[in-house]
């Protein structure tokens, strides 16, 4: 066998027709990451391939931690070079692990390389890697360019002024689409110490007046829900550590956002029923909109004290919550459903024995609007991985209608991940080319390659609305 050929992954001949075919070249939406679009409208380069692959990646973060690395070189202020080789280390000893995949797909796909990393080949891959930086095409957005991207949706809080996302569209030099995602995490987060100071303070100013009342607060995400409409948003997105269902009246959750605001204390159900009521309000708004809704759960994060007060959140400290009943998501849904206010809404759990709950729980909320209008999302996080991915997406073929799935997304803050794409079309057509090669699905490519071509790209551009073409 020969190390990630154009092969790879495609054990089967109807799978290697389904990728090169059809699958290979077809555009990329990445309609969820947490790149910052201010490094986008500023076209950043990079000094080297240190600051692009390890500047902002929490997957390598931990894998190094996992390998011993001291923090100095992961997260800390150590040489640039010693940091590259101590990933390389980590990375030689990491088989089995997706890092190893997307790590090589990117080295072959953006420099050229199909040398294996290692200690060993560290400085010579370094060196090269550093050269080809140095070439204006792999700038940041020079980098989008050459992934194929069409269109990418970044990850925004509601009081954000939006000012990069509104240079971008000016600039007619970058086709790309990047529009900004709905994130009101801090409006939801009555329990977080800087509640209060959020409301008053950066949510107040985005709307130049004073929030003192819940229903000063669900004014002004009205109107920034508008103001993010306007400039081209068209999902939200929400991250949880489940999907809550506690119902409350409009007047409770007044006199709960009442003590919050005045830093009384919160009881935990009080906290459930505050963004039962306000996540229920949202929803009905992005109905409104025509917006699609995000619902990202079964988390734990932070878990590492020390770490966190040393490098902050998304630091690579987070884990899966094994707490996410599906009886309470299937109420939440039902709630909007009977007020004729569900979104289309896509579902991601972190733990992957979630899947076949929420194969059954979309199924339970489709109608005509929309093909696939709840959808379980891609393989998330911890589960983006080879195995992770043929899970996820038998479950769904198995529960559902996998051709009306809307596709991969990054969920990342690294330019050079749009290889991901790549990884799950190539696990995608596998799995199909495996099904056909054992006699469960005609070798009708008509009919598969159009059903692959859509999974890639056209689902999603429908699903979200973005009015994109090929």
């Amino acid at each position: 066998m020969v190390f990630m050929d154009d092969n790879f992954l495609l054990t089967n001949e109807t799978a290697r027709v389904l990728y090169h075919q059809y699958a290979s070249e077809m555009p990329v939406i990445d309609y969820h990451c947490h790149i910052p679009a201010e490094e986008i409208a500023k076209d950043v380069r990079f000094s080297s391939i240190t600051d692009l692959w390890l500047g902002a990646d929490h997957y390598k973060w931990r894998a190094m931690r996992l390998n011993g690395v001291p923090e100095e070189l992961i997260t800390g202020d150590g040489d640039p070079y010693e940091k590259f080789a101590a990933f390389a280390a980590t990375l030689e000893r990491a088989v089995g692990n997706p890092l190893y995949h997307w790590s090589h797909l990117e080295l072959q796909r953006y420099f050229g390389i199909t040398e294996p990393l290692s200690r060993e080949s560290a400085r010579r891959i370094y060196d090269l890697c550093n050269q080809v930086l140095e070439d204006p095409s792999m700038s940041a957005r020079g980098i989008i360019r050459r992934s194929n991207v069409k269109l990418l949706c970044t990850t925004d809080d509601p009081a954000d002024d939006l000012r990069w996302h509104r240079l971008i569209a000016m600039d007619m030099t970058f086709p790309v689409k990047v529009l900004p995602a709905f994130r009101p995490d801090r409006a939801l987060g009555i329990e977080k110490k800087d509640f209060a100071a959020y409301i008053r303070g950066e949510l107040g100013r985005s709307v130049n007046r004073p929030v003192t009342l819940y229903t000063d607060l669900k004014d002004a995400l009205r109107e920034r829900i508008a103001f993010f409409a306007d400039n081209g948003c068209r999902t939200a997105d929400h991250s949880l550590p489940y999907v809550m269902y506690a119902p409350c009246s409009d007047a409770q959750a007044e006199e709960i956002f009442r003590k919050a605001m005045n830093s009384e204390p919160v009881e935990l159900y009080e906290q459930l029923q505050f963004k039962t009521n306000l996540l229920s309000f949202l929803a009905s708004e992005y109905t409104k909109a025509g917006w699609v809704m995000q619902l990202h759960y079964g988390v734990k994060r932070d878990n590492n004290t020390r770490l966190f007060l040393q490098s902050g959140a998304n630091n690579g400290c987070d884990c899966i919550d094994d707490y996410t009943p599906a009886a309470e998501l299937a109420d939440f849904l039902n709630s909007l459903c009977k007020t004729d206010s569900l979104p289309r809404t896509i579902l991601y759990s972190l733990n992957p024995t979630d899947n076949a709950a929420i194969g059954t729980i979309v199924g339970c909320f489709a109608d005509s609007s929309c093909a696939g209008k709840v959808q379980q999302g891609s393989a998330w996080w911890f589960n983006d991985n080879k195995k992770g991915m043929e899970e996820q997406l038998t479950t769904l073929a198995n529960l559902g209608v996998l051709g009306n799935f809307v596709g991969m997304l990054t969920d990342s803050r690294s330019f050079l991940s749009y290889t991901r794409h790549e990884y799950f079309r190539r696990i995608l057509c596998n799995l199909i080319g495996t099904w056909v090669t054992n006699g469960e699905y005609p070798c009708d490519l008509t009919v598969l390659g159009g059903l692959v071509s859509d999974i890639s790209f056209n689902n999603c551009n429908r699903y979200f609305d973005f009015g994109l073409t090929e």
